[in-house]
């Protein structure tokens, strides 16, 4: 039976510690490196970097935008109304060694910072602006939070409010408030309308009452717009002026011979 010796133990043992200590880092991914506890001057990677067990440890950061999903938040405006708020983050790390070695969690940190901003800027408008004013409300929230986070290493890019939960009577009293501006609105329309009628209509009699003629025509026009539907018998008495203008005139000589007989 053979033993091995002592040389090829060691060897086999340096190889597979060797073999532990290569790691891999993604282009998106930086290591942070604690050599005896104390921080290296910068981080590690992307590429193949070497760790070396128990002297050093590795903290693996990704570098890539994160998304994280505020959950609903109980908001009460400062008109009283109690709504629930939820809204969605973008951030990323934009330098590893202070977000983990300036907050214990940076995603939890952000995550509860994130709650508490919220409730704290959309507590301060009321309903009408919360409902209308989504981006400047938006804007706000990503200037305290990038400000806030800022220590931590970490660059919050934009925050969107995503859904505004009102109460149901809420929602009624809005639907109908929204049913009398739309209400108001045509009737405004009606009365703009009604008076811009007026208006041609008085041009319309100032133009009649200068040229006597025109009644003429215009019921004439009547009449012919009438014939054309041919659904009834209608019976129109037929004016004075229309008649004169039927009737042939006399001439001037026939009346001086007939006043000389």
């Amino acid at each position: 039976m053979t033993t091995l010796s002592p040389f090829l133990i060691f060897a086999i043992v340096l190889a597979l510690y060797l073999a532990n200590s290569i790691k891999i880092l993604n282009e998106y991914e930086r290591g942070v490196i604690f050599r005896l506890g104390k921080l290296l001057a910068r981080p590690k990677g992307p590429g193949v970097i070497l760790v070396f067990a128990p002297i050093d440890r590795m903290v693996r950061v990704g570098l890539r935008t994160i998304v994280m999903d505020v959950p609903p938040q109980d908001i009460i405006t400062r008109d009283n109304v109690s709504v629930k708020v939820n809204a969605v983050i973008y951030f990323r790390v934009m330098d590893p060694q202070r977000a983990i070695v300036e907050v214990e969690n940076f995603h939890y940190a952000t995550s509860q910072l994130a709650q508490t901003t919220l409730r704290s800027v959309l507590g301060q408008v009321d309903l009408d602006d919360l409902l209308s004013e989504r981006d400047r409300l938006n804007q706000e929230l990503q200037r305290l939070l990038d400000q806030q986070t800022d220590p931590w290493g970490i660059k919050v890019s934009a925050v969107e409010v995503k859904h505004v939960d009102l109460p149901d009577d809420m929602q009624r009293a809005m639907a109908r408030q929204a049913e009398a501006e739309r209400e108001k609105r045509a009737k405004i329309i009606h009365a703009a309308g009604e008076f811009e009628a007026s208006e041609r209509l008085a041009q319309a009699a100032e133009v009649i009452a200068t040229q006597p003629l025109a009644v003429t025509l215009r019921y004439l026009q009547t009449l012919t717009e009438i014939a054309g539907e041919k659904n009834s018998t209608i019976l129109f008495p037929i004016p004075i002026e229309l008649l004169n203008l039927i009737q042939p005139k006399k001439p001037a000589g026939n009346d001086g011979e007939h006043r000389s007989e």
